[in-house]
C-alpha cells in the first residue's frame, strides 16, 4: 500500500461489543474520504475477543493494521503507540466506543484541507453522560485554563485530526506521564475546532472510572503547570506570617498579664492545622518528584507484542532521535504474529 492520505488511530481495550459496528462504519468512512486511508487498531491488553476481531479485519482488508501491546499500558500510551506507527499525511485519533462518530472525520478533513494543522472535535452535547461527569469535566477544563501553561479547548477529548508536521513535533515529546490533549496544545501550529454531538456509548461500559478520571486530571494539571508548587509556597508564606504575628501577640499578652492560662484547644487546633498544611505541601512536591523519578528511569512508554497488516517493516519515526541514523540495532517490526518485537527505545 502506498503512503496513505489518512491514518485513523483507534485504541482498543475490551471493546468486542463495539468492534463489528465500528469496523463497518470505518469502512464506509474510508470510501468517502478524498484520499486513501489506513486504520491502525491498537489493542491495549484486552481480555476479551477484541484482538481476534481486529486480526480478522486485517485479514479481510489490507487497509486495517493491528498493534498488540504486551499488556494494558493505558489509553494515553495506546494512543501514542498508534501515532508512532501512523503513516498518513493527516492522522485522526478516535475512541472505539463510537462516542466519537467516524462520520465527523469528513468535516475535520475539510478543515484540514483549508489549512488547519490541528483540528479538535469539540463536544457540543454529551448525551448519555451523568450530570456529575458533565459538571466535573466543566470544572476541570476551567481549572486547567486558569492554571495550565497551554490552551486546551473546553469539552475536547482525544478526538482530533493532526497534520503530519504537527505529528512529527508531537513524536519528539516522550514524557512518561502523558496528557495527550494538552501536548497538542503545547505544540502549537494552526488549530481550529469542529463541533459535534457526542452520542451515548454504543455498547459495553466506560473504561474510565472515577479513580482513573481523577488521576488523569492530576496528570493534566501537573504536566502543564507549576502552579500547585507556587500555591504551596504562597500558603506556606502566609501561614508563616500569621504564626509570627500570633507569637508576637502571645508575648504581648503574657507580659501584660492578660494571658494567665494557655488555651489547650487553640494549641491543638494550631498544631494539627499547621501539620496538615505541611503534609499537603510535601504531597504536592512529592507528585512532582515522582514524575521526575519516572522520567529518570527512562523506561519505554510501551512494549509491542506483535503487529499485523503493515505489509513489512515499519520503524516508528519517534523511536530514533532526529539526529541519529537508524541502524540494525534499532527496533524492527516483523509483520508476523507471535514474533518477539522489541520495545521503543526511551525518547
Amino acid at each position: 500500500m502506498d503512503t496513505p492520505g489518512y491514518s485513523l488511530v483507534i485504541p482498543i481495550f475490551n471493546e468486542e461489543e463495539c468492534l463489528p459496528e465500528l469496523l463497518a462504519r470505518l469502512d464506509g468512512l474510508m470510501e468517502q474520504l478524498d484520499a486513501p486511508a489506513e486504520v491502525v487498531l491498537v489493542d491495549d491488553g484486552s481480555k476479551d475477543k477484541s484482538y481476534e476481531l481486529i486480526l480478522d479485519a486485517c485479514r479481510r482488508d489490507a487497509r486495517f493494521h493491528a498493534i498488540q501491546l504486551s499488556r494494558n499500558f493505558g489509553h494515553q500510551m495506546a494512543i501514542t503507540a498508534g501515532l508512532d506507527f501512523a503513516a498518513g499525511d493527516a492522522v485522526v485519533v478516535m475512541d472505539a466506543d463510537l462516542q466519537d462518530p467516524p462520520e465527523v472525520v469528513l468535516e475535520m478533513a475539510a478543515r484540514w484541507r483549508e489549512g488547519c494543522e490541528v483540528v479538535h472535535a469539540v463536544r457540543s452535547e454529551r448525551t448519555g453522560e451523568s450530570a456529575f461527569k458533565r459538571t466535573t469535566a466543566s470544572w476541570f477544563y476551567r481549572v486547567l485554563a486558569k492554571l495550565g501553561d497551554v490552551e486546551v479547548p473546553g469539552n475536547a477529548g482525544d478526538f482530533r485530526l493532526v497534520d503530519r508536521k504537527a505529528l512529527d513535533a508531537f513524536r519528539q515529546m516522550r514524557e512518561t506521564n502523558r496528557y495527550v490533549r494538552g501536548m497538542w496544545g503545547w505544540v502549537g501550529f494552526r488549530q481550529c475546532t469542529v463541533e459535534y454531538e457526542r452520542p451515548p456509548r454504543f455498547a459495553g461500559t466506560t473504561k474510565y472510572p472515577l479513580r482513573k478520571m481523577i488521576k488523569f486530571a492530576f496528570d493534566g494539571i501537573i504536566s502543564f503547570s507549576s502552579e500547585p508548587l507556587r500555591l504551596a509556597l504562597r500558603v506556606g508564606f502566609v501561614l508563616s506570617l500569621l504564626s509570627i504575628m500570633a507569637g508576637v501577640a502571645a508575648i504581648v499578652l503574657k507580659l501584660s498579664g492578660a494571658l494567665e492560662v494557655p488555651g489547650w484547644t487553640s494549641m491543638i487546633f494550631a498544631v494539627t492545622f499547621l501539620g496538615g498544611v505541611q503534609l499537603l505541601t510535601i504531597g504536592v512536591m512529592g507528585e512532582y518528584v515522582s514524575r521526575i523519578h519516572d522520567e529518570v528511569r527512562g523506561r519505554p512508554l510501551y512494549l509491542v507484542r506483535e503487529t499485523q497488516g503493515f505489509g513489512g517493516p515499519r520503524l516508528p519515526a519517534s523511536s530514533v532521535p532526529a539526529d541519529v541514523p537508524a541502524t540494525d540495532e534499532m527496533m524492527r517490526i516483523e509483520d508476523e504474529p507471535g514474533e518477539g518485537v522489541r520495545s521503543l527505545p526511551p525518547g
